[in-house]
This record gives C-alpha cells, structure tokens and sequence, in this order.
C-alpha cells in the first residue's frame, strides 16, 4: 500500500492516479470478463503470476498421535462396556445404534488430522 506521506508533488500525483484508478480498473476487468471480450495486450504483463509459495505439511506431533491413540483405547472400552451392558440388562437397542456414531465422528476426527495441510 503506498505510503500517505510524500516527498514531491510528483509522488503525490502517482499515489492519487493508483488510489483512484484501481476502481475504475478493476470494474473495466469485470465488465471484460462478463462479455468475455479479450483483454487488452498492454494488461497482459499483470495478468501473469508474479509469486509462488509452496508451503510444506508441519511435522506431526507426537503428543496430539498419544492423545489420538488414548481415545481410540477409550473407544474400544466404551464399545465393549456398551454391548456388554445392552446384552446384561436386556435393552432392547441394537448397540450398534451406540456404537456407530461414535466411531463415524472418530474416523472423521482422525482423518482430518492425517489430512491435514
């Protein structure tokens, strides 16, 4: 973003003619891209990329792989104390009525993280 504070009157010209014909710009480009009419060769040099970053996944952490690793243990048990118990008292629910949301939105939870960029 230019800078408010000028040293010449030739700047201040500059930073005028970029802060007010930006709009017009920008409109002329939308107006282009609605009649699909070509853009103009002198525009074509700011049409071309002018950077590229490329960022790199960050290492895993070992101690957010424990805390996922506890909660699978955690799961199991919770399945397991569930069928047991639905089987104990006689609840008539299929305990995979229990158990499967829990272990959709587990996946879901650990794909994100294996996933992630």
């Amino acid at each position: 973003m230019p800078a408010l504070v000028h040293t010449s009157q030739e700047e201040a010209l500059l930073f005028e003619r970029h802060a007010y014909a930006t709009p017009a710009k920008m409109f002329a480009n939308l107006l282009q891209l609605l009649t699909r009419r070509p853009t103009p060769p002198e525009e074509y040099d700011l049409a071309f990329v002018k950077e590229v970053s490329v960022r790199t996944k960050p290492p895993r952490e070992p101690r957010v792989e424990r805390v996922i690793l506890v909660c699978w243990v955690l799961i199991a048990l919770k399945c397991w104390l569930v069928t047991w118990l639905i089987h104990k008292y006689q609840v008539p629910v299929h305990p995979m009525w229990v158990i499967a949301p829990t272990i959709v939105f587990a996946l879901v939870c650990t794909f994100v993280y294996w996933l992630r960029e």
